[in-house]
């Protein structure tokens, strides 16, 4: 199931999509699934009373690595939404140097457009890709130019029907791939490299990448330049090109400002780090609750502007994070706490959950190590006491050190391949077993010794 039909995907199969990539959560997982689906059903009710439906928020809590932004990540793939992280910690209050709050609205609604923008030219693919043809043809035969003056004594002979005959025989050896080793000087689009204005703002500094000739409109023509590629490269170039101009890039803002507005998704991290703990009124905590008090107006709903038109948050999704070990969620100011009715705490992993983090999911770490491998003519055969083995080491260095989840895993399997992964070029074709006396003997000295651990692992 590539992409995610709301019509018909219910919050079980929606559970069960994430379970192929996070293992574990299901309370997590259940939320962020009612969450997609109430998005379905205010699609479905009356007009007047869709716009008072707002999107109940969720705070996750739980240590790091456990899977909160790979489920949030995961869900904005599923439903085909607008979606970007962003760390609260970034932000601070007027005053101080930091980042505004609104440029989260800003470049979630580039990120709808640049989404719009795909789906649009994969619309007018076929298209475009008939008026690359045309254009490639025309640079293996260029086309006659003006009305030159016939040599004297030379009789006056219409070349046209040749010149179709022949430009139709190229384009059959262009079908059949028979030019596709012949190199044609092509013009394309010089897209230039966009320039980087800071904008100052009341909160600090914003960059925004502008292109020079886009805020000065037409006044500079498109700038172009020649490119000596093999016919496959300019199809697909000239293919690309003829695709952008194709689109309608006002229908496509306005696609993508409302998309942004009705299924767009804001994931905040380290929320408790921009939380006060209890009792604190100077320093920094004070920036602290300066941050929350700019979210505030964000999550609540408000009009932010944007290069693309004015874009309102009122049914945006936040969905915000954090380990919360020093801050609790009821240090955040009451009128931020109002806006995240849902909160739901992901547990900490242990050694089965590790074993089944490295075999089940669809991009598992065993998978990705054996296809990189593989490239260098190694097979790498992970047994299942290996696997054990692994995660009882991850587990064990959790426990005696900071517990960072499974993100342990990728230091302890990037330790116990390091070896081969240095000498694989220079290694014959083999197989390599793990098992866990091969895990025992490259990992075993390392973890008895907590010190050296502590550094490594």
């Amino acid at each position: 199931m590539s992409e995610l039909d709301l019509q018909s995907f219910t919050p079980r199969e929606i559970v069960s999509e994430l379970d192929r990539y996070v293992v574990g959560q299901a309370a997590a997982k259940r939320a962020v699934a009612i969450a997609l689906r109430n998005r379905w059903r205010r699609s479905r009710v009356s007009d007047e009373l869709r716009d008072e439906i707002a999107p109940k928020n969720i705070i996750m809590i739980g240590a790091t690595g456990v899977g909160k932004t790979e489920i949030a990540r995961r869900l904005a793939r599923l439903s085909q939404a607008p979606f970007i992280k962003v760390e609260a910690s970034k932000f601070t209050e007027v005053g101080y140097v930091g980042r505004d709050v609104e440029s989260i609205i800003r470049e979630l609604t580039d990120l709808g457009v640049q989404l719009v923008t795909e789906e649009e030219k994969r619309a007018v693919m076929s298209r475009a890709k008939e008026r690359a043809e045309e254009r490639v043809l025309d640079a293996l035969l260029p086309p006659v130019a003006g009305n030159a003056p016939l040599p004297v004594g030379s009789l006056p002979v219409d070349a046209a029907p040749a010149r179709d005959e022949t430009r139709e025989k190229l384009r059959r050896m262009l079908r059949a791939g028979e030019l596709d080793a012949r190199e044609v000087e092509v013009q394309v689009a010089d897209s230039g490299g966009g320039q980087q204005l800071s904008i100052f703002t009341p909160q600090g500094v914003e960059e925004m990448g502008v292109q020079f000739k886009d805020l000065l409109g037409g006044l500079m023509p498109q700038k172009t330049k020649t490119r000596m590629l093999k016919v496959p490269e300019a199809l697909e170039a000239y293919a690309a090109e003829e695709a952008a101009r194709l689109v309608d890039m006002d229908r496509v803002r306005e696609l993508a400002v409302e998309r942004v507005e009705q299924a767009g998704i804001v994931f905040v991290d380290e929320l408790d780090k921009v939380a006060s703990a209890e009792g604190a009124g100077r320093g920094p905590d004070v920036s602290r609750e300066g941050v929350q008090r700019d979210l505030l107006p964000i999550v609540e709903g408000s009009t932010v502007q944007t290069k693309h038109g004015p874009v309102r948050t009122d049914h945006i999704l936040f969905i915000a994070a954090g380990a919360f070990h020093v801050a609790k969620p009821s240090d955040l100011i009451p009128e931020l706490q109002g806006r995240f009715p849902i909160r739901v705490e992901l547990s900490s992993l242990g050694r089965d959950d590790f074993v089944r983090i490295l075999t089940e999911p669809r991009n598992s770490l065993v998978r990705q190590y054996v296809a990189l491998l593989e490239t260098e003519g190694i097979e790498v055969d992970f047994r299942d006491d290996g696997a054990r083995a692994i995660a009882e080491i991850a587990a064990a260095v959790n426990e005696r050190t900071n517990d960072i989840g499974a993100r342990r895993l990728h230091t302890v399997m990037e330790k116990l391949l390091e070896e081969v992964s240095f000498d694989a070029p220079d290694l014959e074709s083999q197989v390599l077993v793990v098992d866990e006396a091969f895990v025992k003997n490259r990992l075993g000295d390392l973890v008895q010794d907590e010190d050296l651990s502590r550094f490594i692992l």
